[in-house]
């Protein structure tokens, strides 16, 4: 619906004006291959070299320890792979509520590689648990800082240390936390860090991939020599120039803006709740992202509650094939029964949102529960 309020953040973001404004001209006027002597090249170059520094400041980095890359997932795929390439000990730790642009290139490794892959439980907010380690050395480790689907920020840190303890690298793919929340690669202590462009209010096709220095990488890609060997091919000059702006805007406004979706987050729990019995809440209310609230309908299908609450438009924690029903597979090893899992739905707020939507959301999903209750 066209008029429906946005609540699916963390599926992507809308480009923030500023960030469109910014790179304009560079689909116009401001053409140039950045590899290139000319003088538009050179040009073009000062602006991806530019934006390397925005996206650097974000994360408290150095701009030669930023790769750009199309994406979120691309990122992943190189830091997974890059580092299983050159890794002396084939043992990867992670844990079983990844991303599939985490798990899928883990799964290469396993497959295809030979490497054990260790995986850590989690606990019903799929928080992953830091105290059930394998015995012997670790080659990489591999963990979501957000959760995309319950919000929750995980125990990077204390995982990071831990894998270095072993002699490992260390990866988190941090594309529903940065911009969200603050996300400095010091205090993370991680070797690699993955950014995704939409959800920061960037473009879709653009992202990065801090590489700390002296981190041995392999290349996935193979071609010319941009950004440094680790990730050829011609730049996106546009979107690289999105990137960096919409750094730059998320560090103005995280230190009020994650606050301000904390507030209006608890309001939708709160009318939700008060309304709706039972209703499972599913995002911890401490150590989750400020804009997300994960919550389960038991008994009721996610997908079904959306459909009827046309106003809305969020996701569920769920997927159909052929008309078959499948709780996520995060949810699944966080210990939630089917029928809490099926019933999930995924509200993420924000930079626009505001109360005079989240109040009439909360109405408009709260009678398509009721209609959901009357048609049982």
């Amino acid at each position: 619906m066209q008029n429906s309020i946005y609540l699916d953040h963390n599926a992507t973001t809308p480009v923030a004006g500023e960030v469109a404004e910014a790179m304009w001209p560079y689909f116009t006027e401001r053409h140039g291959n950045p590899s290139s002597t000319t003088p538009q090249g050179r040009r073009a170059r000062r602006a991806v070299e530019e934006a390397r520094e925005q996206v650097a400041a974000l994360l408290g980095a150095h701009a030669d320890e930023v790769v750009f890359t199309s994406g979120g997932t691309e990122a992943n795929n190189l830091a997974v792979r890059g580092a299983a390439d050159v890794a002396g000990t084939r043992v990867l730790v992670t844990s079983p509520v990844e991303h599939p642009a985490t798990t899928a290139p883990v799964a290469h490794l396993r497959e295809r590689h030979g490497w054990l892959v260790h995986e850590l439980p989690v606990d019903p907010s799929a928080r992953f648990l830091t105290d059930r380690w394998p015995a012997g050395p670790v080659g990489l480790g591999t963990v979501i800082l957000a959760h995309n689907e319950t919000g929750t920020v995980q125990p990077v840190a204390v995982f990071a240390e831990a894998v270095h303890a072993r002699g490992g690298v260390v990866h988190t793919d941090a594309a529903q936390a940065v911009g969200k929340i603050p996300v400095q690669v010091d205090e993370l202590g991680v070797d690699l860090l993955s950014v995704a462009g939409h959800k920061l209010y960037a473009p879709q096709g653009v992202g990065a991939l801090f590489v700390r220095r002296g981190v041995p990488l392999s290349p996935v890609l193979r071609g010319a020599g941009q950004e440094r060997g680790i990730r050829p091919g011609t730049e996106n000059v546009a979107g690289i120039v999105g990137l960096g702006a919409a750094a730059e805007l998320a560090g103005t406004l995280l230190s009020t803006e994650p606050a301000r979706q904390a507030g209006l987050r608890e309001r939708l729990w709160q009318l939700l709740s008060r309304a709706l019995s039972p209703l499972v809440r599913i995002t911890p209310s401490q150590s989750a992202l400020p804009n997300t609230l994960l919550v389960a309908v038991p008994g009721q299908l996610g997908e079904d509650i959306l459909a009827r609450a046309a106003g809305v438009a969020a996701s569920t924690g769920s997927a159909c094939h052929a008309g078959t029903h499948t709780p996520s597979a995060s949810l699944r090893a966080a210990g939630l029964a089917d029928d809490v899992a099926l019933g999930s739905l995924r509200l993420t707020l924000g930079r626009s949102t505001t109360r005079a939507e989240v109040d009439p959301a909360a109405d408009e999903i709260v009678r398509a529960v009721l209609a959901g209750s009357r048609a049982s």
